[in-house]
């Protein structure tokens, strides 16, 4: 399956596995809680959520969290990510980079924790990214 074939992602149950990230997320300074869902071709879910530090250099995104969870035990090959605020806000510039390393082309969903959502491509989030194959 082409990881842009959106038709054939339960966008809906990706959904609630980022809303169910979200709440163990541990953002204290912020009170901005994040959860992400990261689905592989395996059609494996990685989860995550932001956790917080008082060196806020510490801190680390929901998106970062899932993609980490899933490349520690050798899973690279992504097929879709929801990721869920309160308001539907969109990754950091970070995590683009991030996310970036392992895609090119990779549906987003950007929802809200009322399960409103849009479901983005990702070169609409970083259309002139650095990769792999800049280097």
């Amino acid at each position: 399956m082409s990881p842009l074939d959106k038709s054939t992602i339960d966008w809906p149950a990706l959904l609630e596995e980022a809303i169910r990230a979200r709440e163990s997320s541990y953002s204290p300074y912020s009170n901005y809680p994040v959860g992400a869902a990261l689905l592989t071709k395996n059609n494996k879910i990685y989860t995550g959520c932001n956790i917080e530090n008082a060196g806020f250099s510490g801190t680390v995104c929901a998106e970062r969290v899932a993609i980490f969870k899933a490349v520690s035990v050798g899973e690279y090959d992504f097929q879709a990510m929801a990721v869920v605020t309160i308001d539907g806000a969109f990754p950091c510039g970070v995590c683009r980079q991030v996310i970036r390393e392992f895609v090119t082309d990779l549906p987003v969903l950007v929802g809200d924790v009322n399960r409103q959502y849009h479901i983005y491509e990702f070169k609409e989030l970083l259309p002139y990214g650095f990769g792999p194959e800049n280097l």
